[in-house]
């Protein structure tokens, strides 16, 4: 579904990613880990529009990404969290993700002055969909509570739902567990993984091993810029540049020894 062809991007005289290319399967989860200031956030600001690359090219069932504006991008169906939260905290969480669903909501002019049946009809359908939605990630009984009395772990679970509501066919997830703890965690890998199962496509950036591993298909290392490794969990957690790249090299170091499962 997703494709990136040699892409690179460089800051000034910082080159941040070096002819980076993977694949993300319809229908898989996809994850995408690798040390701090690996530039795998770069990469979904690349891929969402936020930050234009220097070279290379991005797809999306074949049809170039690389150009398009973030709203742009987002009617194309491609929809995101944010490694630092980004919920309206003064608007209750139905509010919130009836606000994902703008892209996709055309009351017209005339529905939105007068109140016309047509622009009623399509808030009540908008409100139905987000409680179906905040349902997902555990959060309907909170539907009219605001977004500001919400734990770190809740207002996490409600990005994700605000995501799902631009209607994506793929879903990035940036560090979508960081800052939970190991109970939120699992509750969040099985409502992901149930979200995955209804025919999303997910690419998600994870420090996490173990939410990783248990989670993706396959798995893409970025270090310094450049993919050293791809391959199914259990291939990348023995993989000794991949092992190096988090835990630096051990002379002593028994071989093939796996990743830590919460490095």
């Amino acid at each position: 579904m997703l494709r990136l062809a040699n892409v690179s991007k460089r800051f000034g005289g910082l080159s941040v990613l070096q002819d980076v290319s993977f694949e993300v399967p319809q229908g898989r989860v996809v994850g995408l880990i690798g040390p701090n200031g690996a530039g795998k956030t770069t990469v979904l600001n690349i891929i969402t529009g936020l930050v234009a690359p220097t070279s290379g090219a991005i797809t999306l069932d074949g049809s170039a990404l690389t150009g398009l504006k973030p709203h742009q991008v987002t009617r194309r169906g491609v929809g995101r969290t944010f490694q630092n939260i980004r919920v309206f905290k003064e608007m209750t969480l139905l509010e919130n993700v009836v606000v994902g669903m703008h892209a996709h909501l055309n009351y017209g002019v005339g529905g939105l002055m007068f109140s016309l049946p047509a622009f009623r009809r399509r808030e009540h359908e908008a409100r139905d969909k987000a409680r179906e939605l905040l349902s997902w990630v555990g959060l309907e009984g909170k539907a009219f509570e605001l977004a500001d009395n919400l734990s770190y772990g809740d207002q996490r679970k409600l990005e994700l739902a605000r995501a799902l509501a631009t209607e994506p066919r793929l879903l990035l997830l940036d560090e979508p567990v960081a800052g939970m703890n190991s109970g939120e965690k699992v509750e969040l890998m099985k409502q992901v993984g149930q979200i995955s199962r209804r025919g999303y496509t997910i690419l998600l950036i994870e420090h996490d091993m173990r939410f990783v591993m248990g989670l993706c298909d396959q798995v893409a290392v970025l270090n310094f810029g450049r993919i050293i490794a791809e391959g199914p969990p259990e291939q990348i957690q023995r993989n000794p540049d991949v092992i190096e790249a988090y835990l630096g090299r051990d002379e002593d170091a028994v071989p093939g020894e796996p990743l830590g499962a919460t490095a």
